[in-house]
């Protein structure tokens, strides 16, 4: 994949062109990671890292490495409810 980018823009962010290529593989990675397009393992192989150094770059760029879209906490919270009826009942409370 190609990127083209204004030859003086690495120089302007104080970053050798290897870095800024290498910052802006990450970013990328990083917001398909947050938008749910692409997993940790995806994301990291994209950005050239192991996903272990991936998911302790995330914090790097304000995004949480647990990505729960909002079915998921419903459900849970479903879950949780129901454990804790039963818990109740089982209890004599």
């Amino acid at each position: 994949m190609t990127v083209e980018y204004p030859e003086n823009l690495p120089d302007a962010l104080q970053m050798s062109r290897g870095e800024f290529e290498r910052e802006a593989r990450l970013a990328m990675a990083v917001k398909l990671f947050e938008t749910g397009k692409l997993s940790s393992g995806q994301a990291a192989r994209l950005a050239a890292l192991s996903r272990v150094d991936f998911l302790h770059e995330l914090s790097r760029f304000g995004v949480s490495s647990i990505q729960v879209d909002v079915a998921e906490l419903e459900n849970d919270l479903a879950q949780a409810m129901r454990a804790h009826d039963r818990h109740q009942q089982q209890s004599g409370h």
